[in-house]
């Protein structure tokens, strides 16, 4: 390992560190993030030949052919980077669009209640399965927006949020378009639609289910109230009731339409995303013109898409950003695929064993490079576990969906939640980081034991 790979890692690290003691100091993280993204490719541009050999055999160029492609290299994985940044503002502003236009109203109704317990249940089985059905980001920002409509006391509300984190994770591993890493998979023909929904259902289950059984015990009594003026504050006086209900299916069933529209045009899902976005904000543009004529002019209106967009935290897309830069550099130097060759020979090929690693440091660093690094290791085979929707590929996709809630910035999801209620680093890997772990756990072992006594050979 040269020295310029262990400086590389050592400003990842000392970055890492630097974010998950944000609490104590007090530099937000998005900065830090934004510098390890910076340091890591500087150090990188220092001597970029042998990474280069190492990562890309067929270029042979050198000098001002080697800059130009590095850069290019750099420049693809800003573009992947940007996929998922302007997944996730189009995402925010939809629903903020529907929430502030009193959209999740009857949501809040129909999860209403005095329990606190019932609530949190009612609370997980809907994260899980919308999360299978749109993807745990956008699960993620629509529950905590109801979720703020139900909860006033912000030590409760934090628990709800990460049980919010935990079942989005876990409801997105078992659909193969729940999950980043799921629809990779799915693309590439290492897993089926009947194989994963089938087979990782049940360890996904597992793993929502326990921790929420664990997490009950930290909430007694009933619910003291909801938030102050949260339905009158977003269901006043701009539009009326057909409006908003128009606002609100065009939104939620324009996310529920962007897997579809990715499966018939076969483009990335932020354009699905942005289709949505723009639809919806042409609709709201032609509700305000008759609004404005009605009104004698007035065009002031503060929930306007264009008043909306401002309030994107903009702090969360930067904290993006620089993280999924600063992975593509530990991608780049062969950091990530040398650590899965490592973990096959130390392991001496235990799937469980190897896989269950894999979904762990995905708690640590982003699961895409880690699930991209897998697939280019193993190859697929006629049968055995690493046939199509054999063991590997179906466990890959689970641990590394699931293991990503055992840290808050080991999913987008737990990104999301961290910047949208201000939950810490600290605060979440001392309360609930065993609790995943013990979720996490226990749906590795309900699969072993489906694939043991139930689906001895994939569907």
């Amino acid at each position: 390992m040269s020295t310029l790979t262990i400086a590389i890692i050592v400003v990842f690290v000392m970055g890492y560190a630097l974010i998950a003691t944000e609490s104590l100091t007090k530099i937000n993280k998005a900065a830090i993030a934004l510098l390890m993204f910076v340091f890591c490719w500087t150090l990188y541009m220092f001597d970029p030949a042998p990474f280069v050999q190492l990562m890309h055999h067929d270029f042979t160029g050198t000098g001002e052919e080697l800059t130009q492609f590095v850069n290019g290299v750099i420049s693809h994985h800003l573009g992947d980077t940007a996929t998922t940044l302007f997944f996730l503002m189009g995402a925010m502003t939809i629903v903020e669009i529907v929430d502030q236009n009193g959209g999740f109203n009857w949501v809040k109704d129909v999860m209403k209640t005095k329990s606190k317990r019932a609530l949190l249940w009612r609370i997980a089985f809907m994260t899980f399965f919308l999360s299978a059905i749109l993807d745990n980001l956008t699960t993620s920002i629509v529950m905590i927006m109801i979720l703020r409509k139900l909860i006033r006391d912000n030590g409760d509300r934090m628990i709800y949020a990460s049980l919010i984190i935990i079942a989005a994770n876990s409801g997105g591993a078992f659909s193969p378009i729940g999950d980043v890493t799921t629809i990779m998979l799915w693309n590439a023909g290492m897993i089926t639609a009947a194989g994963v929904i089938s087979e990782i259902f049940i360890p996904s289950l597992v793993s929502m289910v326990i921790p929420a059984l664990i997490l009950q015990l930290m909430l007694k009594g009933e619910i003291g109230g909801a938030v102050e003026g949260g339905e009158e504050r977003t269901a006043d006086e701009e539009f009326g009731d057909k409006q908003r209900k128009t606002i609100f299916f065009v939104g939620v069933g324009g996310l529920c339409f962007v897997p579809v529209f990715k499966s018939i045009t076969h483009l990335p899902p932020f354009v699905g995303i942005l289709l949505v976005l723009g639809v919806l904000w042409t609709i709201t543009e032609i509700f305000y013109h008759h609004l404005q004529r009605s009104n004698g002019g007035r065009d002031d209106f503060s929930k306007r898409v264009t008043n909306i967009l401002s309030r994107i935290d903009m702090s969360t897309i930067l904290f993006f950003l620089g993280i999924l830069m600063a992975v593509a550099c530990l991608e780049e130097i062969g950091v990530l695929t040398k650590l899965g060759s490592s973990l096959n020979v130390f392991f001496d090929g235990n799937h469980y064993a190897v896989t269950g690693i894999i979904g762990v440091l995905s708690s640590i660093v982003d699961n895409v490079p880690l699930v991209a690094g897998s697939m280019g290791m193993y190859p697929i085979t006629p049968a055995g576990d690493m046939a199509i929707d054999g063991i590997f590929w179906q466990l890959l996709a689970y641990c590394a969906g699931v293991g990503g809630s055992m840290l808050i910035v080991g999913s987008a999801a737990g990104v999301v939640v961290m910047g949208l209620e201000k939950i810490t680093f600290g605060w979440y890997m001392k309360r609930i980081t065993w609790i995943a772990f013990v979720g996490y756990i226990a749906g590795i072992f309900s699969y072993w034991l489906i694939r043991t006594y139930l689906f001895t050979t994939p569907l």
